[in-house]
């Protein structure tokens, strides 16, 4: 049996981490001068509320390479996916960890993705082990399956992205006069750019997603596509049911972002993940 394991970026939750019998190395969040692991214990609201009363955002750092060797250590081959080795050093270390080891028995894949982006290939992953493919087979299918998957995050506000650098203050003081509402992707080398700004209401965001959705439908793999938020649960009910008038989808997972991922977009993020063909 080959071991899956990713991190906790993946955003897959509890549920779908047990049902799927996948490893999750969990990343570390510090707010202040409390370190806590990025697992589902911590809620995005505890992030949210630190940010608000500091002014900063949480700080967060990958696994150490200890910690991935205490789980690559497992009997068996194990196959790591990691969080876009451009966002965060969990797949260096991760990558140095399975140095240590005899060759072949670790693979590590830069997902070059995010989220349940990253919990897309994660479950595909499962689902070759389950067929019996063995790490390698599993490590190359992951591999052309990467540029396959599509993300589109709608941002209900631009604060976080400038507390995390990723903006000006005066795009987030114009963005914010003018309603703007971006929505982010995962580029090609794993960095996260603009994919829309979206003037108006929240629900034209929500929109623009579903119609992006609906452009690449005839592509669309229709086994599972993600709703994943950071705590707004009514707008990701109302995506799913649209999102299940416009396919015959076979299984829509909501899930709530984990802390990293929520730290850095902020409240109100929410996204369509999936597939293509």
């Amino acid at each position: 049996m080959v071991n899956i394991v990713t991190d906790s970026t993946a955003d897959l939750g509890p549920e779908l981490v047990e049902r799927h019998h996948i490893h999750v190395v969990p990343l570390w969040v510090h707010l202040g001068e409390h370190s806590l692991k990025d697992d589902f214990a911590v809620t995005p609201e505890r992030l949210f509320e630190f940010a608000e009363t500091s002014n900063e955002l949480p700080k967060t750092a990958a696994p150490s390479v200890a910690e991935f060797m205490q789980v690559f250590g497992l009997p068996g081959e194990t196959v790591y996916i990691g969080i876009s080795s451009r966002l965060s050093a969990s797949v260096m270390n991760g990558r140095n960890a399975a140095q240590t080891f005899e060759e072949g028995k670790v693979r590590v894949v830069d997902s070059l993705n995010l989220s349940t982006g990253l919990g897309l290939l994660a479950l595909k992953a499962a689902d070759l082990r389950d067929q019996g493919k063995n790490a390698k087979e599993i490590e190359r299918a992951l591999t052309e399956a990467i540029p396959k998957v599509q993300m589109s995050f709608a941002l209900d506000t631009l604060k976080y992205l400038y507390m995390g650098g990723r903006c000006t203050a005066l795009q987030s003081l114009v963005g914010g006069v003018l309603k703007i509402r971006p929505v982010i992707s995962a580029r090609p080398d794993g960095t996260l750019g603009v994919k829309d700004k979206v003037r108006g209401t929240r629900k034209r965001a929500l929109e623009s997603m579903l119609v992006d959705f609906q452009e690449h439908l005839p592509e669309v793999d229709l086994q599972r596509v993600f709703v994943t938020h950071s705590g707004c649960a009514d707008d990701a009910a109302f995506l799913c049911g649209e999102l299940a008038k416009l396919a015959p989808i076979e299984e829509i997972l909501i899930t709530r972002a984990g802390a990293v991922i929520s730290s850095h977009c902020g409240p109100g993020t929410i996204g369509i993940l999936y597939m293509l063909k």
